[in-house]
């Protein structure tokens, strides 16, 4: 008898260690079937998290994402941020978008499942000696519904606009920086503002918003879109090249607030050789690649990016205070040397001379208004707007 219970014993608990199995098995099987690749599909695929990864702005470096659709039908429309628009039809006459470095991550993909227009082109790149290529099966309709945040184009917004549609286009830049010159029908919200100003936007929820700021490396837009997508609105989309683009391709012919800025610069506080440039509040590349070479301790240099910016790379020796808690930190500024604030383009960095003027008008300050690209060991490129 008790033999037989315990070979009865032995059986049940097989049994109860083969269900999970079981059901482990089948889910596997499930999940491998959602993207089990189909006959003709290039042969490295990604998926929705690992491409959520990679599409940021500032861009990745080493990684281009490349949307394999038609311009104005597909892309123009809603693409994935950062991505490059190359058409499966035109690869060949437009192979000089892609990166002169063969190692870099080629990231394609088109309008899903049933389009072959990213493995087709993926099999092309390859054949060009790019080594490093995976293709993003699902593309947009996946991205889309599992939330992926989406851009439009240049030529979507000239559409909106000449089409008389219906929608807000946000700059989200600081008010000095827009004053120069921003993409026309646009309405001037800064993000370090955005609370103040939320009665500017549409009532309607559903109304189609929007945002700009200054370039790839500008983090503005995206993190106002953020904060109106908080809000309930649910047509929340930005155009990452923003007005640098707009500007190379239109020109400021009709910009509201073109123009505006003072040409006479404010020399910024003696005693550190900083030369005044010609901006109100400047000071020149050349002067302060100077005395922070030769004499650092007599400056304090402030970048005003993001905590997440600043620990990708900053100029070595700057602290960090984000925009958004300048404010907050106004007295611990020093008072007996210049604050020198530096971003990535000028335009926070203009921001935070603007705050403690307006706050603190005992605190030295001045600003670098260039294009600045931070490197993680601290060193950096910087050149001057023209």
């Amino acid at each position: 008898m008790n033999a037989r219970r315990l070979t009865i014993l032995a059986a049940l608990l097989a049994s109860l260690g083969a269900a999970p199995l079981y059901f482990q098995t089948a889910a596997h099987a499930a999940e491998t079937a959602a993207v089990q690749p189909k006959e003709g599909w290039y042969k490295a695929l990604t998926n929705f998290d690992f491409m959520r990864e990679q599409a940021t702005i500032p861009p990745q470096k080493g990684v281009m994402i490349i949307d394999s659709r038609p311009a104005a039908r597909q892309y123009d429309p809603g693409h994935i941020p950062g991505a490059v628009n190359i058409p499966d039809s035109q690869f060949d006459k437009q192979v000089d978008k892609l990166p002169a470095d063969k190692s870099t991550l080629l990231l394609f993909y088109c309008g899903g499942v049933d389009c072959m227009l990213s493995h087709n082109s993926a099999a092309k790149a390859e054949k060009l000696g790019y080594a490093n290529i995976k293709v993003y099966a699902e593309g947009m309709p996946d991205w889309k519904a599992k939330g992926g945040h989406v851009s439009v184009s240049a030529a979507y917004l000239k559409k909106l606009m000449d089409e008389k549609a219906a929608y807000a286009l946000v700059d989200a830049r600081p008010k000095r920086v827009a004053d120069k010159g921003m993409i026309p029908t646009a309405i001037n919200i800064s993000d370090t503002e955005f609370d103040k100003h939320v009665d500017k936007l549409p009532a309607d929820k559903a109304s189609l918003l929007v945002y700009y700021c200054g370039g790839l490396e500008c983090v503005l837009s995206d993190k106002s879109a953020a904060k109106a997508r908080a809000l309930g609105y649910t047509n929340v989309v930005t155009y990452p090249p923003g007005y640098p683009e707009w500007e190379k391709l239109h020109g400021m012919a009709g910009t509201p607030g073109a123009g505006t800025a003072s040409a006479a610069a404010a020399a910024p506080a003696a005693g550190a050789s900083l030369v005044a440039g010609k901006e109100k509040g400047t000071v020149t590349v050349a002067s302060f690649e100077q005395v922070w070479k030769q004499n650092p301790a007599s400056v304090m240099l402030v970048d005003v990016r993001d905590p997440k910016e600043f620990a990708a790379g900053t100029i070595k020796g700057a602290v960090n205070i984000p925009m958004n808690e300048l404010e907050k930190k106004l007295p611990t500024l020093p008072k007996d040397k210049p604050v020198v604030f530096v971003c990535g383009t000028g335009a926070r960095s203009g921001e935070a001379y603007d705050t403690v003027k307006m706050l603190a008008g005992d605190v030295q300050a001045a600003f670098i208004d260039a294009d600045i690209k931070f490197a993680a060991d601290g060193t950096y490129t910087m050149a001057a707007k023209k």
